[in-house]
């Protein structure tokens, strides 16, 4: 990747070398859901459209899908130290590129060969411009008070399926898979691309060495024991996580309830995602960062258990899904704040990339071994008990996964 240069002044605010670009919240917040619901978000709504059009199954059109998660977890790795070392400019504006070019190919794809090659460039363009590199920017930027940002900007992001999966349907009804893959590829040039490019300019600050920093290198850190079992625990968790949001609408028709009633229930989820997400800044405060993994990891696996337990009423139901929506955002913020809670910020992108590569792994996989796991178990009920038991093991590994001597947890906003 070629720097794009970084103006050393005025384009900031803030103080001494922490400046901070003005237009860098705003801009990766609209980002956020440009990239999330068109890269994303707009696959789901699309794909029965495309297998309907080109007769693909749809096994193989959502493994090519998959195969974009697994990129995007593999070539995160590589974009957290390109990150630490030159900033999220070149970064997420290359990546907004590459995704404008991943559609297109994806829209143009007279085969699935071409298809499935389209979805593999999309993922390294998952990785460069989806939470982790706008996490990397604001966790720099914005400390000590990176939390109230990553909040910010996780609820924004939240909107993406609420704002691009009605547009994309709403395209799809009137223009073809393709052509709408070719609209909603122009909105991704249009906004992500420019954006990226000139609200990311202040200077990229040096890491701070505030107490939780221990001075270890990133290899180091990345080989020790807390490091090793976080990573453990957050995949077992993301595992649990995604294949129950894939099977919540399968576990209720089976329950006897309509798909408009499924729907809702999943849908519901996403306002107790908002939810929990206002509600971290307050549990980081007064816990932890095992604690808080602990209570969210348990709390993940409790209430998947209770949809496995709890057949109605749709009411409870509904209760249910806010509440697991409201764990899930959480989870999110848990994540982006797991490696500055206990090693610091100086090797911020590396080592959240080698955290996420498992757990992003295992969510693309996740529907796939769901639905799998549901045939020999008999039944979706006990596909939820064995989720939960799998989110309990995550909770029982957090307790091992300790801050380093005398740090706080996030800091007071």
């Amino acid at each position: 990747m070629t720097d794009l240069g970084t103006p050393p002044r005025g384009a900031a605010t803030g103080t001494g070398d922490r400046s901070r670009p003005r237009a860098a919240l705003p801009a990766l917040c609209a980002t956020q859901i440009a990239s999330w619901g068109i890269v994303y978000y707009a696959f789901p709504v699309l794909n029965p459209q495309i297998t309907a059009a080109t007769g693909w199954p749809a096994g193989a059109t959502t493994a090519a899908f998959s195969l974009a998660l697994v990129g995007s977890a593999l070539a995160g790795i590589r974009v957290g130290r390109i990150l630490d070392r030159r900033g999220p400019r070149t970064v997420m504006t290359t990546g907004s590129v590459l995704g404008v070019v991943s559609l297109l190919i994806v829209a143009a794809a007279p085969n699935m060969p071409v298809f499935v090659a389209g979805w593999a460039l999309a993922g390294p363009a998952m990785a460069a411009t989806f939470y982790q590199p706008a996490f990397a920017a604001l966790t720099r930027w914005w400390a000590p008070g990176h939390v109230r940002a990553l909040t910010i900007v996780t609820l924004a992001g939240g909107l993406a399926s609420t704002v691009f999966a009605p547009l994309t349907a709403a395209l799809a009804a009137h223009l073809s898979w393709r052509h709408t893959y070719l609209v909603l590829a122009a909105v991704l040039a249009a906004v992500p691309i420019p954006a990226h490019a000139l609200a990311l300019r202040a200077p990229w600050p040096d890491a701070p060495a505030g107490p939780t920093h221990t001075g270890e290198g990133a290899a180091e850190i990345a080989r020790s024991r807390p490091f090793l079992l976080l990573a453990t625990a957050f995949t077992l968790s993301g595992f649990a996580m995604y294949a129950v949001v894939v099977a919540l609408v399968p576990l209720l028709l089976e329950r006897g309830y309509t798909t408009g009633q499924a729907a809702w229930a999943l849908g519901i989820g996403g306002a107790g995602q908002t939810l929990g997400r206002t509600l971290y800044a307050a549990l980081a405060r007064r816990t932890t960062a095992p604690a808080r993994t602990t209570i969210l990891t348990a709390l993940g696996g409790l209430t998947t258990a209770a949809f496995a337990a709890v057949p109605g009423p749709y009411a409870l139901l509904i209760a249910v899904s806010v509440v697991a929506g409201a764990v899930r955002g959480n989870l999110t913020l848990l994540q982006a704040t797991a490696v500055t809670d206990r090693w610091g910020a100086a090797h911020y992108g590396r080592l959240s990339g080698l955290l996420a590569a498992p757990a992003t792994t295992a969510a693309a996989l996740a529907p796939f071994a769901g639905a799998a796991l549901a045939v020999p178990l008999g039944g979706y009920g006990p596909l939820f008990a064995v989720l939960a038991a799998v989110s309990a093991t995550a909770a029982l590994i957090a307790p091992w996964t300790p801050a380093v001597p005398c740090a706080s947890a996030s800091p007071r906003l």
